[in-house]
């Protein structure tokens, strides 16, 4: 198994509401790279928007792999261009047995660097468990099972910029992250557990296509 070898089971039904719908899966998303690393069921596959929203709401389930140490699988809702705004879902892999870690980011004008880490109350490998963002103008929400686990609020009162102005599409990956996903880098990808797997279904996107006047140019 060659190193950076991931695949994506997909599965279930997508349920889509709101200004965008489609009663089939490939409407709304494609793979955009690594086509041979996919695992379709049904009517799903993975993962990269052909539509943009302007504020709303993106959920999915998921299940998890066991011994994952140094990879990190990600759902992100992001803009394009250099001054992208962003916001990320990242399961940090761990071994087998261990508590996983998640972490979450938010980026603005192309700025991040507000990482927040969070221990998970289950163990997201035994079971599908849901995982939102919720996205207006007034606050960014993470959700995990219709949980808030973290907000990020809308400060430009206080000179603070808040992500609002960009269009924004719906994104998944797994990639290797072995220098920091887990324990601080001590704990590395052990690639004779390859394929590394994450599982989907349940897919809701609620939100509105945008108007012109939301796609900021890349330059």
């Amino acid at each position: 198994m060659s190193k950076g070898y991931a695949i994506w089971v997909m599965f279930a039904a997508l349920a889509v509401v709101g200004c965008v719908s489609s009663s089939k899966f490939d409407e709304l998303f494609q793979p955009s790279w690594a086509v041979d690393h996919f695992t379709y069921e049904g009517e799903v596959l993975d993962f990269h928007r052909r539509v943009s929203i302007c504020l709303g709401k993106s959920l999915f389930r998921l299940s998890l792999e066991g011994d994952s140490a140094g990879t990190v699988t990600a759902f992100y809702m992001s803009s394009d261009g250099p001054y992208h705004n962003e916001f990320d879902f990242e399961f940090l892999g761990n071994t087998t047995g261990e508590p996983y870690l998640v972490q979450t980011n938010v980026y603005v004008n192309g700025v991040g660097n507000r990482e927040q880490r969070l221990n998970l109350w289950f163990d997201p490998t035994k079971d599908f468990h849901s995982y939102s963002i919720l996205w207006n103008q007034r606050q960014v929400v993470f959700l995990v099972d219709e949980t808030p686990v973290r907000v990020h609020s809308n400060l430009e009162h206080k000179g603070v910029p808040y992500p609002k102005d960009q269009a924004m599409g719906v994104y998944s990956s797994i990639w290797n992250a072995d220098d920091w996903a887990t324990q601080g880098g001590r704990v590395h990808t052990d690639w004779t557990h390859a394929p590394f797997i994450a599982s989907y279904k349940g897919f809701e996107i609620n939100g509105c296509e945008c108007p012109m006047r939301w796609q900021r140019p890349t330059t």
